[in-house]
């Protein structure tokens, strides 16, 4: 029991197992059935995809084309990049909040909320405005799809990072904005801001970077889609704080106020004082006006009466004058 104190104390702000993982379930699937919810017809979400290509290019930023070429055209790139689309986002992520949940107890609560806050406005987004993905646009645009074109090498069909057979349980137009970029940059921060390794910065930066070029390569998503990503995620960050402090006013008022105990100093003071009293009463120290026979501090507090009546009977009777 003596060692267990400085572990918790060492670790403050962590919340229970067995909470966290039904939270997070929770939201995963109120994540997961949101988006086959929100599908919406092919109609409105390819109209969507084709309204930011053009947005895009009226800008003059369009790399997704470029990147699409490399990524489908070199397997050594593109390969790679397919693993990557498919799985880094359930693998990495999870990973991040384990480590920040054992490591790092006293940043979990707010970096877990801003990933969660942000998830549900990305299901927000997808809800309000389906988007088809490049990938899934008229190949007029020139889009191959890149994940499509590597199936052959993993787990994945024709519906990106679902695997083979289980499309149904996706939302093919849930594009924007891009929660693979969101969750990468979530990482890349969280990573930046608390690890200690150079190696482990380096990878912080490094990854939210890659995930973005693989998105656009594997032509998933818009750059739109990834700078909207990225926005999602500030928003997020900026209203945990906020949240926070709601869901924690909400825990108070519904907890009853715990009994308070009696300041510690001034309770031994009455009790010394009382004892002291009791004592005197008893006739053990003084009986109540000296703290021994004979003696008595100057300024001691007498009892009124009954000490001076006291005094009388102790006085020595005065000697005899001499004749």
């Amino acid at each position: 029991m003596a060692s267990a104190a400085p572990r918790t104390a060492a670790r403050p702000g962590r919340p229970r197992w067995w909470t966290e993982l039904p939270l997070l379930a929770a939201v995963y699937a109120a994540y997961t059935a949101g988006r086959l919810l929100a599908r919406g017809d092919v109609a409105t979400a390819t109209g969507h995809g084709t309204a930011l290509l053009r947005v895009e290019r009226a800008l003059h930023l369009t790399p997704e084309p470029a990147l699409n070429r490399l990524f489908t055209g070199v397997p050594v790139v593109g390969v790679p990049a397919a693993y990557a689309y498919a799985a880094l986002h359930y693998v990495v992520t999870p990973a991040v909040l384990v480590w920040l949940w054992r490591r790092r107890p006293a940043h979990y609560r707010v970096a877990r909320g801003g990933l969660l806050t942000a998830t549900l406005i990305g299901l927000i987004g997808f809800t309000l405005f389906p988007t088809a993905p490049p990938r899934l646009l008229d190949a007029g645009q020139g889009f191959v799809d890149g994940m499509a074109h590597y199936a052959g090498y993993g787990w994945w069909g024709a519906e990106a990072s679902a695997p083979r057979g289980l499309g149904g349980l996706t939302n093919q137009y849930a594009a924007m904005p891009s929660l693979h970029v969101g969750w990468a940059l979530w990482c890349g921060v969280i990573v930046w801001r608390l690890a200690s390794s150079r190696v482990a910065r380096a990878l912080a930066v490094a990854y939210p970077v890659a995930i973005a070029l693989v998105v656009m390569g594997t032509a998933n998503h818009y750059l739109l889609d990834v700078l909207a990503g990225v926005a999602v995620m500030g928003v997020g960050a900026w209203l945990t704080g906020p949240l926070l402090r709601l869901a924690d006013a909400v825990r108070t008022r519904g907890t009853p106020p715990a009994a308070t105990e009696p300041d510690a100093p001034a309770t031994a003071r009455r009790r010394r004082t009382a004892t002291g009293r009791r004592g005197r009463a008893g006739g053990v120290v003084g009986g109540g006006c000296e703290t021994s026979p004979g003696e008595r501090f100057p300024r001691q507090p007498t009892r009124g009466d009954h000490c001076a009546e006291r005094g009388a009977d102790a006085a020595p009777e005065p000697a005899a004058a001499p004749h």
